[in-house]
């Protein structure tokens, strides 16, 4: 019998952006992939990848090499200068929605990342991890707050190395998700973006960034998250792919709800307060899955089969 290790990662759902925030802030939620992955030191009986998808994406994802997170953890050991193992399995619990803008592509490559280093690379740094998501991934917001938890901020210095700095939000930051039925690869909705954007809207999107990191661990008033979340730089030139939910950000903001365009969309996610609920059941419909959240404060986990 091949001799073999096994490791349990949880992930969270992530929402980049968060109106002016772009490719920037990122926020983690308390929605969450959980994935049991074994390492074979032998060939293993059966497949030698063997991936196995409940939940989200069953039926639809890769079972074998292409799977995202195999293809993460053969990156980690590769950066990590270790043999890859003779086989791979792997037991997905998937809770996050796919191609929905709550980062279920961050969530699979950190989960592969983090499985990879606690099984055969436990001396890889936390920021040799995060540079390689980053890597992996193509930009960091939504890695940073998987990885961290909590709100983040990222960025990328000019050597090219990602950074995240982890906030703590205000206790009275309510996360609620709008889930549509239709989907939007991010690849798409960053086909939309402009190569230039005027002044005044990148002076107005800076402006109100600050705002909203200071409304978002300080102050979270409706009124404060309204103007802080107001966006120019990406969500009216991705509209045209997303028209419901373009339609309605706007609806909620008129009515004095705090929403914006989760990551690339075309999930929109809204700062609610405890009577806020009813107002966005009412101009969201049926076509929507409404899901309050919280703000994971931890960010992924990794536990052994024995310690949990």
């Amino acid at each position: 019998m091949a001799t073999s290790s096994t490791v349990v990662v949880r992930v969270p759902a992530t929402s980049a952006n968060l109106g002016p925030g772009f490719d920037s802030l990122g926020l983690a939620l308390t929605l969450y992939d959980e994935v049991e992955a074994t390492v074979f030191d032998e060939t293993p009986a059966g497949p030698a990848v063997d991936v196995t998808v409940e939940g989200q994406g069953e039926g639809e994802l890769d079972t074998g090499e292409g799977h995202l997170i195999v293809r993460a953890m053969r990156a980690t050991f590769e950066r990590a200068g270790v043999p890859q193992p003779a086989g791979i399995r792997l037991r997905c619990l998937n809770r996050i929605p796919h191609a929905r803008g709550l980062g279920s592509s961050s969530a699979a490559i950190c989960a592969g990342i983090l499985a990879a280093r606690a099984l055969r690379a436990p001396g890889m740094s936390d920021d040799e991890v995060f540079a390689l998501a980053n890597e992996i991934e193509g930009h960091p917001d939504n890695v940073a707050p998987c990885l961290a938890g909590g709100l983040t901020i990222a960025w990328t210095d000019l050597s090219g190395t990602p950074h995240k700095l982890k906030l703590s939000p205000h206790g009275g930051v309510l996360p609620v998700v709008c889930v549509p039925r239709t989907r939007l690869s991010t690849e798409e909705a960053r086909g939309l973006l402009p190569k230039d954007v005027p002044h005044a809207d990148a002076a107005a999107n800076a402006g109100r960034a600050a705002l909203l990191v200071a409304a978002l661990t300080q102050r979270p008033e409706s009124g404060l998250l309204l103007a802080a979340t107001e966006d120019r730089l990406h969500q009216n030139y991705r509209a045209p792919a997303m028209p419901a939910t373009a339609d309605l950000v706007k609806r909620l903001r008129v009515a004095g709800v705090p929403a914006v365009v989760s990551g690339a969309g075309p999930t929109v996610l809204v700062f609610g307060t405890a009577d806020t609920h009813d107002l966005i059941a009412s101009e969201v419909g049926n076509d929507w899955h409404i899901q309050p959240l919280d703000v994971d404060r931890s960010g992924a986990s990794v536990q052994f089969p024995e310690t949990r």
